[in-house]
């Protein structure tokens, strides 16, 4: 009885560590993005999308995710990473981000697109920059149109 008590408990611990849904680090110059397939290089507009089974999607830029999820069904997603423009190969949740479109800071797709962890820094860099800034929900809209 002791044994099989054993192995439910490393079952349950190993089903939980399986099902972690959580962000992967990305290996810069490794890994290829899911969409476009390019090499994942630009460590300030990498992004990620993590399914509900913790399946995770790598893309080189937030507009390939965006395109992506086009073609997926989007129940399955359980969070949307992009990189923090202000902090290179830090992920944060995309849809409480705010995103700069700015034709003074290129993206590797060419959508001028960056992340942002706090609207300030966006607004700061907006300043410097240019550009118009955008939450998630307005993203999808513009990038869709």
């Amino acid at each position: 009885m002791q044994t099989l008590k054993i192995y439910l408990i490393m079952a349950l611990l190993l089903w939980v560590v399986s099902c972690n849904v959580s962000p992967k680090p990305i290996v810069y110059g490794t890994d290829g993005c899911h969409f476009c397939k390019m090499t994942i290089v630009d460590k300030v507009h990498a992004a990620e999308i993590v399914t509900k089974k913790g399946k995770v999607y790598k893309f080189d830029a937030t507009e390939c995710m965006v395109h992506f999820i086009k073609e997926f069904n989007t129940s399955d997603i359980a969070l949307y990473v992009s990189n923090n423009y202000t902090e290179p190969e830090a992920l944060i949740n995309s849809s409480q981000a705010t995103f700069l479109i700015s034709k003074k800071i290129p993206s590797p797709m060419g959508a001028f697109l960056s992340a942002f962890k706090n609207k300030a820094d966006a607004e700061k860099t907006q300043k410097e920059k240019g550009g118009t800034l955008y939450t998630w929900s307005e993203l999808l809209t513009h990038l869709n149109d």
